[in-house]
């Protein structure tokens, strides 16, 4: 799906200059049958690197219903969202043509309940469920989320996340 356009419209107006959005974060599980859990992630048709399903929360929208959106939107699978795992502030982010974004991410645990994992919209290149043991190689941000994501503690972790 590209760029909303309402940051699109944005842009017209204030060019590259730092814009602070709300990013949700959805870390896909489901257990296979001999009761190994897997965990879903994406190939970024951008930079070919593999990241868990994240996204922009459009105006209005729960940050929860953003994740499941994303879910449905990036990899074309249905889930439940379960809760909140983690929520901070990443750093300020450039893009190639300039643009400057801070988000306030949401991660969420979501429940895989329906879908054959596909690129669903244009943005990735593959989506394949991994065991935790035997992820692909992740940048920070994304290894950091899954750490969280696995560890699956109990209450809702606040500011920056722990190293991988």
């Amino acid at each position: 799906m590209g760029t909303p356009d309402f940051i699109l419209e944005l842009r017209e107006r204030i060019g590259t200059a730092p814009l602070w959005l709300s990013g949700s974060t959805a870390g896909i599980h489901r257990t296979r049958p001999d009761g190994t859990p897997e965990w879903l992630l994406v190939r970024r048709a951008d930079s070919g690197a593999w990241s868990v399903v994240t996204g922009i929360v459009d105006p209005g929208e729960h940050p929860a219903e953003a994740a499941a959106r994303e879910a449905l939107e990036e990899a074309g699978v249905v889930v439940e969202v379960e809760r909140l795992v983690w929520q901070d502030v990443t750093d300020m982010r450039t893009y190639d043509n300039g643009d400057q974004t801070q988000y306030i991410n949401h991660t969420f645990r979501c429940l895989w309940v329906s879908g054959e994992p596909h690129p669903a919209d244009g943005e990735n290149t593959e989506a394949a469920f991994f065991t935790a043991d035997a992820l692909p190689e992740l940048d920070d941000d994304h290894a950091r989320a899954m750490g969280v994501l696995i560890a699956d503690a109990p209450e809702c972790g606040l500011g920056p996340m722990p190293p991988a």
